[in-house]
């Protein structure tokens, strides 16, 4: 299918279940007019792809529901794939190098010649690109050439997983047009979690990845993170009447991986005490029965302790916030979700940077989401933390106040309602 067959299509309402299956159907109009705006953008970019045929993909963002900092202990997560989503239009160009156009971003152009990791490119979108790459091509397959336009509304920064939503698009692409999709969702995820540890440089575990590749509202065990164990769950939040809302602080990640990384550090020098490499493999009764010898140990701090202690409570909320959604106890579910927060905030220590400790925008949200909400809802910090979003179950019939309050704060435009999504990475044309 060319783009003027694509465009031709979206002025019809061919594709209207698709993008109601993955948006909502209030939503589809608008989604209509942006998916003609990526095509036209596309064609403009990369005129020589006009005649050719191709390719539409699209990755979801994610919401971390419970399990903050407990996937990289092996540990086990709730978190739900959203209607924000990556969306790349593509075409393959004939050449050994993948030529990528982002929304107001300048063209980025990996030779895939070389697969190997390179120390200047830390930290960029083509280490991303060049670190997936390199996957498949270890895998075996003969990856090509491709030109892309990548538009998303996954906000940066946001703790919505928008690095996790372009690896995984990036991966599904490579998948689909190279590999006959043999590698599949879940081997995705795989590879880009390598993508950013080894080639972006980030230290962060699976979960971003696993649920924007598998979508829907996902328990994960990373007991054996080759082989997670996903399951899922069912959460219809309008029948309890509340929403989901996400509120992006506007606070700067910049200057953030050293905090980011010392979180696994940290717990990992715990696990090391009792001769394991990761949290999950320590018993918990002994960790608090040895406390004492932890505090004596030189190589262990006190908040190593403490972040140790989190992950032992978060890791089990995830299972009992999982049984009470499936028992539609939703009471109990939000009270999870609050202990939840506080364990993040006590615990874990994770809502603003303790370099800059003049700047806790983290802290005045969920002070404010807290004076709405009263003794209904719940709210916590969102994603990896110490700058960026907060997440709030709001009753509906508070949602206007609190968008009101947040954005009074924060400025307008900065509360976002979501809903989940059931589809994870998929292509749609």
């Amino acid at each position: 299918m060319t783009i003027k067959e694509v465009l031709m299509k979206l002025n019809t309402s061919d594709f209207d279940t698709v993008l109601a299956d993955l948006y909502g159907e209030s939503s589809v109009s608008v989604q209509k007019e942006r998916f003609k705006k990526a095509a036209e953008t596309f064609r403009d970019a990369f005129p020589e792809a006009e005649e050719k045929d191709i390719s539409i993909f699209s990755a979801p963002g994610r919401t971390e529901i419970c399990g903050n900092h407990t996937d990289h202990q092996h540990g086990r997560v709730l978190a739900a794939a959203v209607d924000l989503d990556a969306v790349a239009i593509v075409a393959l160009n004939g050449k050994n190098a993948i030529c990528l156009q982002s929304e107001g971003y300048p063209r980025i152009e990996v030779d895939l010649g070389d697969i190997s990791p390179r120390e200047e490119e830390k930290g960029t979108t083509a280490a991303l690109i060049r670190g997936t790459a390199a996957q498949f091509k270890w895998l075996g397959t003969s990856v090509g050439g491709f030109d892309a336009y990548v538009t998303s509304s996954v906000l940066s920064g946001s703790g919505l997983s928008s690095s996790a939503a372009f690896e995984v698009m990036i991966g599904k692409v490579t998948d689909c047009l190279f590999n006959g999709g043999k590698a599949g969702n879940e081997e995705i995820a795989k590879f880009g979690q390598i993508a950013e540890n080894t080639y972006f440089g980030k230290a962060c575990g699976l979960m971003d990845q696993m649920v924007s590749a598998v979508g829907g509202l996902v328990e994960i065990d990373f007991q054996y993170p080759s082989s997670p164990k996903i399951d899922v769950h069912q959460c219809n939040l309008d029948r309890f009447g509340f929403s989901l809302v996400i509120t992006d602080t506007k606070g700067s990640h910049a200057d953030l991986s050293e905090e980011y990384s010392a979180i696994p550090k940290e717990m990992r020098s715990v696990a090391r005490f009792f001769g394991k490499n990761n949290l999950r493999d320590v018993d918990e009764k002994e960790f608090y029965a040895r406390i004492n010898s932890l505090k004596r140990d030189p190589g262990i701090t006190d908040r190593a302790i403490l972040r140790s202690a989190h992950f032992f409570d978060d890791d089990a909320r995830v299972g009992k916030e999982a049984e009470a959604l499936d028992k539609e106890d939703i009471k109990t579910f939000l009270n999870l979700v609050n202990e939840s927060g506080r364990s993040s905030e006590t615990l874990l220590q994770n809502l603003f940077n303790p370099s800059s400790p003049k700047t806790q925008d983290i802290p005045l949200a969920l002070l404010l989401s807290r004076k709405v909400l009263g003794k209904e809802g719940a709210c916590r910090v969102h994603g990896g933390g110490f700058a960026g979003t907060i997440q709030a179950f709001v009753p509906k019939d508070k949602v206007r106040e609190y968008i009101e309050t947040l954005e009074g704060a924060f400025g307008k435009g900065s509360c976002h309602i979501l809903q989940i999504r059931s589809t994870g990475a998929v292509q749609l044309v």
